[in-house]
């Protein structure tokens, strides 16, 4: 993953844009702790008037009063002003998930796939988190704890500058530490927010392949391998701990030291007469006002490098390639569409121009320069060796990918020319992997029509043979798929696919192996529908089993990404030796003839 730009600038930039829509509440929000931090340092001056009218034996209750007044005036802002910017955090970091969600959600295929789906969770569920914390705590603290300090420091001018002096002296020393212990926080902050991602990815993978594992008997491989990314994790984490600790203890040790040394000295100065008791008490409750906005900086100056650790990590997301996918924000209306079945529209034709195509950190092109021409209308299939480049094709038309050469159109207009939704929408895809989601029966088959009629899902149920779905006990449209459909079978979770992109009624059907899970007499039935469908619609097949597609308008031979034939089944077994072999290894070849296939 290419690191975003490393300057402070960038994640400030960044910081800014997250706060910016909430600047209201959180301007207020600093308004009343700044208030509130403000009357906490008149508190000292009013104890010193309380000593001085208690000493001169003047009355008290005013400055008694005073004292109270402030105090309780301060808790009341200090509750109001937390409480906001808490509110304020929380809306930053919804902002910071939704944000990030609607990038990954648009970003290409090959960006995704370049990912673990493991620490992409852990970014958007955690690093997100950690947005909150920088709006609520870490911006608050460095502002109110900087105008403490600065307020603090002034008053402790007026009250007696030697003690400030020797106060100074102990101050400046804790910056240096400080100094030089923040980047190494930076750095262990993100290698714990790193870890954490590496043990998610860790943990998604035993997941992903938990059929493949149980059967395998990897449960105790599976478990090492994440009890090590967790302990990596914890170790991580163990150091941004230990770093943090030192900055913390160096802050409250600076701050126990100086007032040692101002008790001392001070001390020693009231007994030479040189200034008075009040006046030692009043500087030593600012030293000890000292220990709260330096364990603020100390704390916030801590966060800020966990906060910005995690800034890098969204960085790094929001520098990947998108596609041209509009996404309206969480808080504008939904964009208007037609979620009802398109009506049957005329089949689209395909046009591949010395297209020429490699996959990224491969040094063997997928297609070169293929030229190939899918007439609309009719059933076109694509055949050869695995590796051949027949997916590569469907990918290419759907805009999966772009190639490096040559273009590809559409009814006689480059795909580049096509807005991605448009062109997407004309087009239905079943992949090599089917997707069924968690929901019902209904919302799977629906997924891109929810405006579909009960009638016009039964009617591609039925086309796709899944009526038997709706015969079990409680079976119906709303009866409920688990998680990746593994209460179906592999064959039912095609079919799925197929009845989804059959809904659409595109004008070109894309699909991947889609016969590849079903038994004889379903893969039958569902050639009977493709033929059925190629009448009135562009079909592209991809097909290994030769079986399904003996039929076909036009059979595509391809090996090693370059067209080597182009004719019906019964023209390539008798002129091509590469598709007659494997034929003859799928029993479609008797004698050298073309065998017949009963459906």
């Amino acid at each position: 993953m290419s690191a975003p730009p490393a300057g402070d600038r960038h994640w400030l930039r960044m910081l800014a844009g997250y706060v910016r829509p909430h600047r209201g509440p959180f301007l207020t929000a600093a308004g009343l702790l700044l208030t509130s931090s403000v009357l906490g340092l008149a508190q000292p001056l009013a104890a010193k008037a309380l000593i001085d009218g208690l000493t001169d034996g003047r009355g008290v209750g005013g400055a008694l009063l005073a004292l109270t007044g402030l105090v309780t005036v301060a808790a009341v802002l200090l509750g109001v002003g937390n409480y906001l910017i808490l509110r304020t955090g929380e809306a930053v970091a919804l902002d910071g998930r939704r944000d990030l969600v609607r990038h990954l959600l648009r970003l290409t295929v090959p960006a995704l796939r370049g990912q673990a789906p493991g620490d992409l969770l852990a970014r958007v569920a955690g690093d997100t988190m950690l947005l909150r914390q920088l709006a609520s705590q870490c911006l608050i603290d460095l502002l109110t704890g900087g105008v403490m300090l600065i307020g603090a420091v002034a008053l402790m001018a007026f009250v007696d500058l030697v003690l400030l002096a020797v106060t100074a002296v102990v101050v400046v020393l804790l910056v240096l530490v400080m100094g030089l212990l923040m980047p190494r926080i930076r750095r262990a902050a993100l290698l714990s927010q790193e870890s954490v991602g590496e043990m998610g990815a860790a943990l998604e993978r035993a997941l992903g392949a938990f059929t493949t594992m149980k059967a395998s008997g990897t449960e105790a491989v599976e478990a090492a391998r994440i009890d090590a990314a967790a302990l990596t994790a914890y170790r991580q984490g163990v150091n941004l701990a230990r770093w943090g600790s030192i900055a913390g203890t160096s802050a409250g040790l600076a701050i126990q030291v100086a007032f040692l040394v101002v008790l001392g000295v001070g001390g020693a100065r009231v007994a030479a007469g040189s200034l008075p008791v009040s006046a030692l008490v009043a500087f030593l409750l600012y030293v000890a006002y000292l220990m709260h906005p330096v364990m603020q900086l100390a704390g916030a100056g801590t966060y800020l490098q966990v906060g910005r650790a995690a800034l890098a990590r969204i960085a790094e997301i929001n520098a990947l390639p998108t596609e041209p996918v509009h996404l309206p924000a969480a808080d504008e209306p939904p964009v208007p569409r037609s979620t009802a079945p398109a009506p049957q529209a005329e089949p689209a034709g395909v046009t591949f121009e010395n297209v020429h195509f490699s996959y990224p950190g491969r040094d063997e092109p997928a297609l070169r320069d293929l030229s190939l021409t899918v007439p609309a209308g009719g059933l076109t299939a694509l055949v050869g060796p695995s590796g051949s480049g027949k997916t590569t094709v469907l990918g290419l038309i759907e805009r999966f990918h772009e190639p490096q050469r040559g273009r590809i159109l559409v009814d006689g207009r480059p795909l580049t020319d096509w807005p991605l939704s448009q062109l997407r929408s004309a087009i239905g895809y079943v992949e090599q992997d089917v997707a069924v989601l968690a929901g019902t029966l209904r919302e799977n088959i629906a997924y891109a029509t929810p405006g579909a009629t009960d009638d016009e899902i039964r009617a591609v149920l039925r086309t796709t043979r899944l009526e038997s779905l709706l015969k079990r006990p409680g079976g119906d449209l709303d009866a409920p798929i688990g998680h990746r459909g593994l209460s179906l079978s592999g064959g039912e979770r095609q079919r799925i696919a197929v009845a989804r992109a059959l809904l659409r009624r595109p004008r070109l059907l894309l699909l991947d192996e889609a016969t590849s899970q079903l038994d004889a007499a379903n893969e039958a039935a569902l050639r009977e529908v493709v033929r059925d469908i190629s009448r009135t619609t562009t079909v592209v097949v991809v097909a290994h089993r030769l079986s399904t597609i003996v039929d076909a308008a036009q059979i595509v031979l391809l090996e090693d990404g370059v067209v080597r034939a182009v004719g019906t089944h019964p023209e390539l077994v008798r002129d091509n030796a590469l598709y007659a072999g494997l034929a003859a290894e799928q029993s479609l070849v008797r004698d050298g003839a073309p065998a017949a296939v009963t459906v």
